[in-house]
C-alpha cells in the first residue's frame, strides 16, 4: 500500500496569500532566533585516564566563561552582551543582543575534582576531568594454573 499526500488545492480557500505571509514570518530567522534558547551542543567521552566534555560555543571568548564545581556538580556558564549602534541623518538605531547559558554535569565518584582543566579553541570549550588513581582500569595478565 502506498501513502500519497493528497492536496485538493484548498490550502487556504479564502485568501492563499494570507497563509504565505504568516508562513514566511514564522520561518524568519531573525524572529525565531530571538525566541529560541541557545544551549550549546555537548559531546562527552571517557578514556582510560579522564573524562572529556566538549561544548560547541562559537563566537565567545575565554573570558566569557565561568566554570565552577559544587560538591560533584560541574557547572559551565557563559554570558555575552553586544551592542550595535548605527547613526543616520535623522535616526538612531540600537540593537542589543544578550546571550547566556548554563550547563551542569554531575561528576561520577571516580572523577578527581582537583584535576580539571579547561581550554577554549576555535569555538569549542574542552573540559578534561581526570580520574582518581583507584578508578583507572589496571590491566594485568592472569596466569592459568
Amino acid at each position: 500500500m502506498t501513502l500519497v499526500k493528497f492536496n485538493n488545492g484548498h490550502r487556504n480557500a479564502v485568501n492563499p496569500f494570507f497563509s504565505d505571509v504568516f508562513q514566511s514570518l514564522l520561518n524568519d530567522t531573525q524572529v525565531s532566533d530571538r525566541f529560541v534558547t541557545k544551549t550549546p551542543a555537548v559531546n562527552i567521552a571517557e578514556t582510560e585516564n579522564q573524562f572529556e566534555i566538549e561544548l560547541a560555543a562559537p563566537g565567545l571568548s575565554k573570558e566569557d566563561f565561568k566554570i565552577s564545581i559544587d560538591k560533584n556538580v560541574l557547572s559551565v556558564s557563559a554570558e555575552k552582551k553586544t551592542e550595535n549602534v548605527e547613526e543616520g541623518k535623522k535616526y538612531s538605531k540600537k540593537e542589543y543582543a544578550y546571550n547566556s547559558f548554563v550547563r551542569s554535569f554531575t561528576l561520577p565518584e571516580s572523577a578527581d575534582q582537583s584535576k580539571i582543566e579547561a581550554e577554549y579553541i576555535n569555538g569549542i570549550l574542552t573540559l578534561k576531568v581526570s580520574k582518581k588513581e583507584e578508578a583507572k582500569v589496571q590491566s594485568r595478565e592472569i596466569a592459568v594454573k
